[in-house]
């Protein structure tokens, strides 16, 4: 009778997660943003709608991340795995939460599209999962390399005066970081190139798509 509660409430929680992600200003995070005491500099109509755009990309970026992290959770063999990858899920709801602040600041929009990155995303982490968790790992680790490429080329792009998006990005990186380390550090396995390569790509159609939808 337990195991089956446990299935029920661990469905609930599934459940819960995905609205949280996928519902615009749902998503509550646990850290305060590391834009809470700065200010802008005035911006032009030009440079505001650019950065809209590359925090809508970010944005999207944190939904594939949480259903990455929910799918390997739900597959994840080792029980220190699956918390830390639930420790990570949770910093990854934080940035998700920040970019969705960020973007009702600059008068802009979730993407449309979220909900196929997020279904794609799920069942690519719980593939990864259920192969093993060393190729979890890796697939954690080789993602977050790819994040952090893109949020390095983003800062570079933001506008001067979006002082704001910055500090999101630089705190996002840094976790992103983090995340990289642990997960090499917990036995991932080290992807090839031509997997990285594939995962860049793929990367691509993502940022394309989603800076206009």
């Amino acid at each position: 009778m337990d195991r089956k509660l446990s299935r029920s409430d661990n469905l609930i929680h599934q459940f819960d997660t995905i609205l949280r992600t996928l519902v615009p200003h749902a998503a509550q995070p646990s850290r305060p943003s590391p834009a809470r005491d700065l200010q802008d500099i005035e911006m032009t109509e030009r440079e505001r709608r650019h950065a809209e755009s590359l925090m809508r990309v970010n944005h999207t970026g944190e939904v594939c991340a949480q259903a990455l992290y929910q799918g390997q959770g739900l597959t994840a063999r080792l029980a220190d795995t699956r918390a830390q990858m639930e420790q990570a899920a949770q910093e990854e709801v934080d940035h998700l939460a920040w970019c969705d602040a960020r973007l009702v600041e600059l008068h802009g929009r979730t993407s449309y599209l979220n909900p196929l990155f997020y279904a794609s995303s799920f069942g690519l982490g719980a593939l990864a999962g259920a192969i093993g968790d060393n190729v979890s790992l890796g697939f954690v680790a080789a993602t977050e390399e790819q994040v952090g490429r893109h949020l390095d080329r983003h800062l570079g792009e933001l506008p001067a005066g979006d002082r704001r998006s910055r500090a999101i990005l630089e705190q996002m990186r840094e976790d992103e970081a983090h995340h990289e380390h642990w997960a090499l550090e917990a036995g991932g396995s080290r992807f090839p190139a031509p997997v990285k390569l594939g995962m860049r790509l793929v990367s691509k159609v993502m940022t394309s798509s989603v800076s206009r939808l």
